[in-house]
């Protein structure tokens, strides 16, 4: 399993400007290699190798193209045939994607080396840094939030420039199979330690066990955003104080991004931490975004990305993570399982069966959390821990702005 290390580097002004220049070109790289595969006829196009060996005769068109790494620049002809087959499996999964688009100046952001052309000093006598050496471009000292890797153990290192102007190395590294935590076996899991998930509207999540987590409110960081898109489009376009100004939207662009982030990443944690088995909807976010109906808010929700959160981390810490189909799980009574239809407005389950009431997001989170145990071959008790536990219509609640770990700690005791 690979994992990503993502450090802030602090490059001098020389080396920045450098590697800026190294970044265009491979962006050049990228387009040529883009022109020259869809130049063949669908069926025929050539491989990745194929395009490594035209280096060489570009190197010889383009002299500029050898001022790069040779090894960096197979990787940037290597990721056009990896998105291109990821083209290939959404095409396969239904979507309507077109070909790989030609990048324009400010693009194409990054470079990346594979195996080679790197090196990572750990005796660079400064506490908390490293020093990382990329094959013609220079050094960059590190900040080593976190411990940094031997280069031996390093499969990967990509540098990366933010709108904001500011520059990030990730180190990829890869984790062996026998190193991760084993799972419990599906017939050892105790009702307690496993948990439906419904990702709501009202609330971020609602568990099956009838805790709650409200959505994040960011209000005031769409209005900083908006705010400074406006002193933006006041400007003249490629001056310099329109570029002060670009950066300035980027940064309260960023803000936003980092807040829901570190919201999705303790909430995620917290929930593989748990429990032994976690129970999500599979949600095709994409024909949600589509509908005219909150697209805005399923936006801010960022629901992909914390799906992806769970499933990594559910490697991770040892933890069953099982997508399930999320058709029908607000109709069907987690009691009887007859369903009823009802709008999205209508927040509590009335099941006309049997007479079941209920919220209708505790509902949901039941009956996901039944179909992920079914899917794993788990086996659960008549009575589900939310009918032992707490009163219908009693939710144990955090707000999205007090995620932290303290407080989730806190929430679990209340159960």
């Amino acid at each position: 399993m690979d994992t990503a290390l993502r450090c802030r580097t602090y490059p001098d002004a020389d080396t920045a400007s450098e590697a800026w220049r190294h970044i265009e070109i491979h962006r050049q790289i990228r387009n040529d290699a883009v022109r020259d595969y869809y130049s063949y006829e669908k069926g025929n196009r050539p491989a990745a190798y194929e395009q490594h060996k035209k280096l060489t005769r570009w190197k010889k068109q383009w002299p500029v193209y050898g001022d790069v790494s040779a090894h960096a620049a197979q990787q940037t002809v290597s990721q056009i045939h990896k998105d291109t087959e990821t083209l290939k499996g959404r095409r396969k999964n239904g979507y309507k994607t077109g070909q790989l688009k030609w990048q324009g100046s400010g693009e194409f952001r990054s470079v990346a080396y594979q195996s080679e052309g790197f090196d990572v000093d750990h005796n660079t006598g400064q506490d908390g840094y490293v020093q990382l050496e990329l094959s013609k471009i220079g050094s960059f000292p590190v900040r080593e939030h976190q411990p940094i890797p031997e280069t031996d153990d390093i499969k990967r290192v990509i540098l990366k420039k933010e709108t904001t102007g500011e520059w990030f190395v990730s180190f990829i590294t890869e984790i062996p199979e026998e190193e991760l935590p084993e799972k419990p076996s599906p017939e050892s899991l105790d009702d307690a330690e496993c948990v439906g998930v419904d990702l709501g509207i009202l609330s971020y999540i609602h568990t099956s066990d009838n805790r709650t987590v409200d959505m994040l409110n960011l209000d005031g960081e769409y209005e900083r955003y908006a705010r400074e898109q406006r002193k933006l489009d006041r400007k003249k376009h490629g001056s310099n104080n329109w570029e002060s100004q670009r950066r300035k939207v980027a940064k309260a662009k960023r803000a936003i991004k980092r807040k829901v982030e570190d919201f999705q990443h303790k909430l995620s944690t917290w929930l593989v931490k748990e429990y032994d088995l976690v129970a999500v909807e599979d949600l095709d976010v994409k024909s949600m975004m589509e509908t005219l109906q909150s697209a805005k808010n399923k936006q801010d929700a960022a629901w992909s990305r914390f799906l992806t959160m769970l499933e990594y981390k559910g490697e991770l810490y040892g933890t069953h993570v099982v997508k399930v189909d999320a058709a029908g799980t607000s109709k069907e009574c987690s009691r009887c399982g007859v369903g009823t239809a009802k709008p999205v407005w209508v927040r509590e389950h009335s099941c006309p069966a049997c007479g079941h009431k209920e919220d209708r997001d505790l509902n949901a989170a039941k009956n996901i959390l039944s179909r992920g145990c079914q899917k794993v071959g788990a086996g659960r008790s008549e009575s589900t821990p939310v009918q032992t536990a707490l009163p219908v219509f009693t939710p144990v609640a955090v707000d999205a702005k007090r995620v932290c770990r303290g407080n989730l700690d806190r929430l679990s005791d209340a159960v």
